[in-house]
């Protein structure tokens, strides 16, 4: 059977799959996978539904592997929505809904190239794709699980490749080698409760928050390295929650995002934090907890031959020749470089995690073309 990856989309759209709901996503592409020969397997945990198939022996030498997600993020503010979220609208031609863009369309694109692959040019070797519910939450249950329950019985990707959105706007003109870090700062700052007119009874956490996130906010961590910009620190958030004009309050809360390139580790970031959190609490006498939450290291995976390979089949396939680059937010390839070498291609992502969320239909066949081709040659 050829499968057509926007119909597929279409039908995947239509499945309500808010994380961490498995709304019929993965009980479709399970049917469809198990109808072309692929040994499939539910691999439920936390409450997350995910999925693992592969095509051949998990003996063989070597094996391609696919990686992406069927959760979507909440649709919003659904009387924006000039469509039905879930309703796979083809109009003007685009494919609308939530999850158009990020990421049903990539999962097609692959189960469809890699279906109409091993049926027509079964390989000599092993296909492997694994499907999550849980990349758009917290992701502890999701590729994780897989990659855990992968170990647990002996199964391996040679290579892989994520399916999420890469390019910015033209089809082909970026993929991704590699992410950056990302960690979350949460600052608790206590002092002592006093009367504003007498401060030098009290100890004013206000001032040692802003001077402290001041601080922070104005040291450079650095110029860049030869795969990433530099890394930056955005605070986010700073509440103290004092309804009163004439009290200094006991506590002040401050958040910050830092993403980071491969000169840091978030264990070094999270000893800074702590260390410049000392010297203001110094100074000013008061007492700041610091708790970090650490998203994901930093990585890249050496621009080489799989690099090549994608890129190549991109070019062959767009005319374009794919920028390498490490920008964005974090994906689940974060997790999947700890298993084997990875990459990320896909489509145009301008629309991910908006209202109207929609992607052009020719962008839909031109990534299963990009994909089969990428089969075709790694097992050539």
């Amino acid at each position: 059977m050829t499968i057509d990856p926007v119909t597929l989309t279409a039908d995947l759209i239509r499945c309500p799959s808010v994380t961490p709901e498995e709304g019929g996503a993965l009980v479709l592409l399970e049917k469809m996978l198990s109808e072309a020969g692929f040994t499939c397997t539910r691999v439920d945990r936390g409450g997350i539904a995910n999925l693992f198939a592969r095509w051949g022996d998990k003996g063989h030498a070597r094996s391609f592997g696919f990686n992406g997600h069927t959760d979507v993020v909440p649709v919003g503010d659904l009387a924006a929505w000039t469509v039905d979220p879930f309703g796979a609208e083809e109009k003007d031609g685009q494919l609308w809904g939530r999850g158009a863009t990020d990421m049903k369309s990539g999962v097609a694109a692959f189960v469809a190239a890699a279906v109409d692959f091993v049926q027509t040019t079964p390989p000599d070797g092993a296909v492997v794709i694994t499907i999550t519910g849980d990349e758009e939450g917290d992701a502890l249950d999701g590729t994780v699980a897989l990659l855990d329950w992968m170990k647990d019985n002996d199964e391996r990707m040679s290579v892989c490749l994520v399916g999420e959105p890469t390019c910015p706007n033209e089809m082909g003109e970026m993929m991704k080698i590699g992410r950056r870090g990302s960690l979350n700062a949460f600052f608790t700052v206590r002092g002592v409760q006093g009367h504003a007119a007498y401060p030098h009874r009290a100890k004013n956490p206000c001032h040692a928050l802003a001077r402290l996130m001041d601080r922070l906010a104005s040291t450079p961590l650095d110029e860049g390295s030869d795969h990433f910009d530099a890394s930056t620190l955005a605070v986010v958030t700073m509440d103290v929650g004092n309804p009163a004009t004439n009290v200094i309050p006991a506590e002040a809360k401050a958040t910050l995002n830092i993403r980071f390139n491969d000169l840091h580790s978030g264990a070094a970031l999270t000893q800074w934090l702590e260390d410049q959190a000392a010297l203001v609490d110094a100074d000013f006498g008061t007492e700041t907890e610091v708790k970090v939450k650490i998203s994901g290291e930093s990585f890249i995976t050496p621009p080489g031959d799989l690099s090549d390979l994608v890129a190549k089949s991109v070019q062959a396939e767009t005319g374009v020749t794919p920028e390498l680059s490490t920008s964005g937010g974090t994906s689940d390839a974060r997790f999947m470089q700890h298993h084997c070498p990875v990459v990320e291609f896909g489509l145009v992502g301008k629309t991910m995690h908006q209202v109207d969320e929609r992607v052009d239909i020719d962008q839909i066949r031109a990534l299963k073309a990009i994909y089969s081709r990428i089969l075709t040659d790694y097992f050539a």
